[in-house]
Order: structure tokens, then C-alpha cells, then sequence
């Protein structure tokens, strides 16, 4: 699974059929201490590979996104001649929205599967998922050949645009394609013609397409996909915000008791997943709580990287636990850490806190060491 690519349909299978991993086993200091070293290398090596992919996490955000994703996608039944409204997942980055959308694509992926069987009724291979990933440069022409290329196509190689899009929608039609995840939108410029193009190409595969596209990108609105104002550009791009439904993800705040109670339980759910030897209950839900907060700013891609990381060093050092004094020497991403001054400003003077049942304004305990 680390060489994966979602690119390719072998690869989109990898990651539906993967197995779920098996946790290590939690072993005492005393326990890891009387490892021989080929051993103590396995079990390292198990552990680092099972703290760089201890998500996706089901968060109250992630949890509400899949049910409006279920909510769109099974209404998009209707027959073949009507067509499907499209979903744009636009939220900042280190939200998750990627690994929302692809945790959802699976569970379609998996329930299409058992409902329709592996085959068609034409005999060829079932795919209700054709994921295709963006670049700043991306026209029509590339969009239709990144599809191809999701299937092995043997006609990617050549062609122009309208068979590119014919072949495409061979495909789509052959192999029972539901689902059309479009992942970083953003990267196309909306109001140049290649975005109007795109525009008017998402408009085609709306129409003769039997999917639901799915699309994925940051401050998507702002960049012109959903206006619609009285300028020509916006205009030609008007039909694409009609029949796209915007949903979001957002970070988690601590403004109110209910709030800090899903922080914590988010801290809880995550602290049971780790498997360090000197690991104890409380240890980010009770003792970093506010620290971990201050370090990602609520954001859970943030959080992941920083305890990901914080895991590897604990290992490698020997440490075998997370706390302040470890994690202070751990770096993490450039928004995180901008913002990371203020908040633990604020934290530490008591102008908020993230614990259920602490009142604002009490100055939080020190953290255990």
C-alpha cells in the first residue's frame, strides 16, 4: 500500500480491498526491553507503519458529511435521462476533505459491489468509482485522458478531445461507473477559457454520464464555480453552481461545552489507537489536551501529522509516550504552526480552554512531563 496510486484502477481496488490493518500488540517497557533485535526492528517497524495510518478518524464532521453524501448520491437514482446533481466538498486544507470523500467512495465502492456483483450483466468488470485528480494545467483533453488512464484504456495514448470523451463514456457505461470523484477543483483557473471549457465538460458528463460527480478543492465559491453574476464568464458558469450542492468541512471548536466534549472524545478515540509502552489513559485527552489544540488550530489533518509524528519520535528515542517536552521538538505544517503563538497565548491565560467542565478564565494545570 505505499506505492499506491489512485490513479489507476488497480490501485483504487488496493485501497477498497485492503484488509484493515491488526493493531500491534501493546507491549510494557519490561516486554520491549526483552525483544531480541530482529524482534524489536519488526515490532518498531509495525508500529511505524500503523502510526502514519492511524485514520480516518469518524469525527462528528466526517460523520455528518457521509450521511449528506449518502443523502445526494442514493437520490441520484433517477433514470438516464435526467441528470444528477453534482457535490463539491470546499473546505480548507487539513479538514480531511480528501480522506472524507475517499472513505465514503469505498463504502459506495464496496456496497455497489455486493448489491450488483463484481461483473455486469455485459460481463465486464464492475467500477462504481472512477476517481481523477487535477493539476494547474488540466484542460479537457487531460481530464478525458486521466479517466482513460484510470481504466487502462488502450486509446489514451491518442485521440482528440471528443473521442477521448466518447471512449470515456464507454467506459463509464461498461464498467457501471456510479461515483466520479474530481479531487483538487481548485487547481483549475474558472474564469479563463480552459475553466469554462471544464465548465461546460462537467455540464456534458452530467448530461450523458449515469454518475454523480464529486468534487473536492479549496474556496471552490470564491473561485467562480458556483457564482452567478451579471459578467459573461460567470454566465457560462452559472449551470454548474445550480446543480451542485456545496457541503463543508469544518474544524473543531472549543467554544462551547457540547464542543469541548467532541474534542475530547476525538483525543480519547485517537489515544486509544496509539501503541507506545509507556502510553497511559488520560495522556492526550487529560495532560495535551490544550497543547495539542494550540499546535493545529482544531484542524484534523494538522493533529494527525503532529501526533503521527510525535509517535515515530517516541519510538525511535525510546521516549515511548507523548508530552510536552517531546512534541515542543516535533515540527508540524507552516499554517499550524503561524497560528500556534496566539492560541497557546489564549490558552495558557485562561481566555479559553478545551476541557469539559472548566469554566473560562481558570488557568489550566500544568501538563504531566
Amino acid at each position: 500500500m505505499d506505492s499506491l496510486t489512485l490513479a489507476r484502477k488497480e490501485g483504487w481496488r488496493a485501497l477498497v480491498e485492503a484488509a484493515p490493518r491488526d493493531q500491534p500488540e501493546q507491549l510494557t517497557r519490561v516486554q520491549l526491553k526483552a525483544l531480541g533485535s530482529k524482534a524489536l526492528a519488526d515490532y518498531n517497524k509495525s508500529r511505524r507503519i500503523w502510526h502514519a495510518n492511524l485514520g480516518p478518524i469518524k469525527t462528528p464532521q466526517l460523520v455528518e458529511l457521509h450521511e449528506d453524501l449518502w443523502d445526494i448520491v442514493d437520490s441520484n437514482e433517477q433514470d438516464g435521462d435526467k441528470a444528477k446533481g453534482a457535490i463539491a466538498v470546499d473546505a480548507f486544507p487539513g479538514l480531511g476533505k480528501t480522506t472524507a470523500a475517499l472513505a465514503f467512495a469505498k463504502q459506495f465502492h464496496l456496497r455497489e459491489i455486493t448489491e450488483k456483483g463484481p461483473v455486469t450483466a455485459d460481463g465486464h468488470e464492475r467500477w462504481p468509482v472512477c476517481r481523477v485528480g487535477l493539476t494547474g494545467n488540466t484542460g479537457m483533453k487531460d481530464f478525458n485522458r486521466a479517466m482513460l488512464e484510470f481504466f487502462g484504456h488502450p486509446g489514451a495514448a491518442r485521440g482528440t478531445t471528443s473521442q477521448f470523451a466518447h471512449r470515456a463514456l464507454d467506459c463509464a457505461v461498461s464498467c457501471g461507473v456510479r461515483l466520479l470523484i474530481v479531487d483538487d477543483l481548485h487547481f483549475l483557473t474558472w474564469r479563463n477559457r480552459s475553466g469554462v471549457e471544464i465548465s461546460n465538460h462537467f455540464k456534458y458528463i452530467a448530461n450523458e454520464f449515469p454518475v454523480t460527480m464529486l468534487f473536492t478543492g479549496v474556496n471552490l465559491g470564491r473561485r467562480g464555480l458556483f457564482g452567478e453574476t451579471d459578467s459573461g464568464g460567470d454566465i457560462v458558469l452559472a449551470q454548474t453552481g445550480r446543480r451542485t450542492t456545496t457541503l463543508g468541512l469544518e474544524p473543531f471548536l472549543v467554544s462551547t461545552e457540547a464542543q469541548r466534549r467532541e474534542w475530547r472524545s476525538m483525543l480519547l478515540a485517537i489515544e486509544q489507537r496509539l501503541v507506545l509502552t509507556e502510553k497511559y489513559p488520560g495522556m492526550l485527552a487529560d495532560d495535551l489536551s490544550d497543547y495539542l489544540f494550540a499546535r493545529s488550530t482544531g484542524h484534523i489533518g494538522s493533529l494527525m501529522t503532529l501526533i503521527n509524528r510525535g509517535c515515530q519520535r517516541a519510538v525511535r528515542t525510546g521516549t515511548e509516550r507523548l508530552d510536552v517536552e517531546l512534541m515542543d521538538r516535533v515540527k508540524n505544517d507552516a499554517a499550524s504552526e503561524a497560528a500556534r503563538k496566539e492560541m497557546t497565548a489564549a490558552l495558557s491565560g485562561g481566555k479559553m480552554t478545551t476541557k469539559p467542565g472548566v469554566k473560562r478564565g481558570t488557568r489550566p494545570a500544568t501538563a504531566r512531563r
